[in-house]
Order: C-alpha cells, then sequence, then structure tokens
C-alpha cells in the first residue's frame, strides 16, 4: 500500500511544486518585464507570442492550484471524521482571507497605508474552503452535479450587472470599490467559478485512494483531461458560449493563435477552465511514477506552496525595489497605491524577456533552500498543528 500512496501524492505535490514556479514567472514579469506598463500581454494586437505564452502558460496556476486544494482537503479528510474536517476547512478559510488582506496585499504594494486591498489567489481559495466546509456534508454526487453546474452554467450571468454592487462583484464581476475615504478593495477573484472548482477537485479526491486501482484511474484522467480538451476546441469552434470574449480571426496566424488562447481568467470562464483543468487532468494521469532530482526539486516547493507563495511575493518586490533605484526611477516608485503595472512613472522601467528569465531562474533557485529547510521542519514536527496552516 504504501508503495502505491507515494507516487499519487507525489505527483500531487509535483504539480504544486510546478504550480507555484510557474507562478513566479508571472510575477517577476509584472515588476520586471519594461512592456508590462505598456500593453496587457495578452493584447493580441500589440504582444508577440514569447511575451504572450510567458504570461498564458501562467493561466493553468490558479486552476490547477484551486483543483489540488480541493483534492487534498479530501485526502485530509481521511484521517479526520466529517466535523473534523468541516471545521478545519472552516478555520483555514478564515485564516486564508485573513492572510490574503493583512500580508499578501501588503506585499504586493508595501503600502502602510493599505490604500487598495485586492481580493485575489489567497482570498478565493479561503472563501471556497468555507463553503467546502459546508459542502462536504452533502453527498459526493449532489457536490459534483453544484460544481459542474457553476462550471459549465455561470457564463449565462455574463450579460448581468448590478453597477455599484459589492457582494454581486464579489460573486461574478471584477470590480473596484472605496469602501472608505481614499481606501479602495478590489475583487480581481470573482468567487462562484473558483468555489466550483475546489468542491471539483473534493470529487476527485477518490481516485487517489490508495485503494483505487492506478490504471483505472489513469484512464480515467486521461479520458476526463482528452475530453475538456475537446470540448474547449469544440467551443472554440462554434465561436458562441463559454467565454464573454469571442475570439477573433485577425488573418494572421500569430495574432489569432492568441485571441483564440486568450480565454477570459477574471472570473474564469467556461473555456479557461476547460483549457487549463483538461491539462492539469491530463498532467496528473501521466505523471505517477516519474522519479528522479528534478522531480523531487519540484516536490519540495509542492511540499510548501503556502510558504512559498508568500515569501516569493516579498522577495521578487524587495528585488524590484533595488531594479527601480539601480535603472533611476527610484525605490520609493515601488511603493505601490495600485498595481505596478498600472503605475505612469513606471513607463520605461523594465527589462527585456530574456532578463526577466534570468530574474526568476534566480528567484527559484535562492528560495529553494529556505523551502527545503521548511519543509525538512514539517516532515520533522508534524504533530505542531500549527504547521497545517503553513
Amino acid at each position: 500500500m504504501t508503495t502505491l500512496t507515494k507516487p499519487r501524492i507525489q505527483s500531487v505535490d509535483l504539480l504544486k511544486g510546478l504550480v507555484m514556479v510557474i507562478m513566479a514567472l508571472d510575477h517577476t514579469r509584472d515588476y520586471f518585464h519594461y512592456s508590462a506598463h505598456f500593453f496587457d500581454p495578452t493584447d493580441p494586437m500589440q504582444s508577440t507570442l514569447p511575451i504572450f505564452f510567458t504570461r498564458w502558460i501562467t493561466n493553468f496556476c490558479a486552476p490547477g492550484f484551486s483543483f489540488l486544494a480541493g483534492l487534498s482537503a479530501f485526502m485530509v479528510g481521511k484521517r479526520k471524521t466529517q466535523n473534523e474536517l468541516s471545521g478545519f476547512l472552516l478555520k483555514r478559510g478564515l485564516w486564508l482571507v485573513f492572510i490574503e488582506i493583512a500580508v499578501v496585499s501588503f506585499g504586493w504594494r508595501f503600502d502602510t497605508n493599505y490604500t487598495m486591498i485586492g481580493l485575489q489567489t489567497i482570498w478565493s481559495l479561503g472563501v471556497s474552503m468555507i463553503v467546502l466546509a459546508a459542502l462536504i456534508h452533502l453527498p459526493k454526487k449532489i457536490i459534483l452535479a453544484f460544481s459542474c453546474i457553476l462550471i459549465f452554467g455561470h457564463n449565462l450571468l455574463d450579460t448581468i450587472h448590478f453597477p455599484g454592487n459589492f457582494f454581486w462583484s464579489m460573486l461574478h464581476e471584477r470590480n473596484r470599490f472605496e469602501w472608505i475615504p481614499g481606501h479602495f478593495v478590489g475583487t480581481a477573484y470573482p468567487l462562484i467559478p473558483w468555489i466550483a472548482v475546489m468542491s471539483l477537485g473534493y470529487c476527485f479526491g477518490s481516485l487517489f485512494d490508495s485503494s483505487f486501482d492506478s490504471v483505472k484511474r489513469k484512464k480515467i484522467l486521461n479520458g476526463l483531461g482528452s475530453g475538456a480538451l475537446i470540448l474547449f476546441i469544440t467551443l472554440i469552434v462554434i465561436n458562441k458560449y463559454g467565454d464573454p470574449v469571442r475570439w477573433t480571426n485577425y488573418g494572421d496566424f500569430s495574432k489569432t493563435l492568441m485571441s483564440i488562447l486568450n480565454t477570459t481568467k477574471y472570473p474564469p470562464s467556461l473555456l479557461f477552465l476547460l483549457m487549463t483543468l483538461g491539462g492539469t487532468l491530463l498532467f496528473l494521469a501521466n505523471a505517477e511514477g516519474l522519479k528522479g532530482k528534478i522531480v523531487d526539486y519540484f516536490c519540495t516547493f509542492g511540499r510548501v506552496p503556502f510558504f512559498f507563495y508568500i515569501i516569493h511575493i516579498y522577495f521578487i518586490h524587495f528585488l524590484a525595489l533595488f531594479a527601480a533605484e539601480f535603472t533611476g526611477y527610484g525605490w520609493q516608485k515601488m511603493i505601490l497605491i495600485k498595481s505596478v503595472t498600472k503605475v505612469e512613472e513606471l513607463k520605461g522601467y523594465g527589462f527585456n524577456l530574456i532578463i526577466v528569465y534570468l530574474v526568476w531562474i534566480a528567484v527559484i533557485l535562492l528560495l529553494y533552500p529556505l523551502c527545503k529547510k521548511f519543509d525538512r521542519y514539517k516532515q520533522a514536527h508534524k504533530e505542531k498543528w500549527y504547521l497545517s496552516y503553513l
């Protein structure tokens, strides 16, 4: 049984680690690429294929990690009663919401006034866990149906708007609100689709049980992953439903390809989720049994994703302070009251894509020893309850 369980857990850790490392590329690009201050990297009319795919590949991170969080919740539940798991998810969800507001928002901007609070990835994970804490008391089939209905049907809500309504924006529309004079909150990750992605991951947890046949699991994951991508292609061809923005034929291969792949992330459209979760399932199906130093390297990040997420934001932002100072813009420009890419004074700052990739690699290499040390500490002190929140 031990030999069966290890690769399954390792495949999940491997994917988590890859997600973390790829995600760091996107954040490095935000703070170091010169074009980040001039145009959206996914804009077919202004972007290039290297810039576009540097951004596009990172689209797999948020859906993959949200799905894996649900799957991991199922695995945690095998060691707890249903009520214990529900309580754990509730407390961890509240903890993540607090971390997003108090710690992550500051890391992005270094603004002690908290002029802007972004409700982003960690927020969506936290609220999704709170909802999952209630959902796990329902039969698995109902949870699965709930997840699929939201994922496949939420784009029917695209034409519904309630201007100035924070609750609706929190659920399904990216927006920004002034909650007290001079202070804003942004609903960067509307919740409806993300809740469904996590609960869907929870439903897949039973496939990773040690008693589940590995050949059957691989067949199921390959079938569902391939099916998701086939449906993605079908809906792309039809070009009628699945994304609020229809792709455009520009008469140019590169621009048209970017338009097709530039699916909506905020909130994640059906096409976005079919594309990213399809790839996630295919990876999980075929990553079992992978071994070697490279696999172990990425698994280290995957076993401490929360720790890595927090420190990489602060580390990248600190590096950007020095970069702004040494390139003549002044470190003060990196004390932000808005997204770094929206700062007019930073237009002209930044480096080419090769430098961005070199900085990204340096970030990963420099943070690895810290993650390795923390991973060893977690493995050696599993009895410490607070480590399950880190």
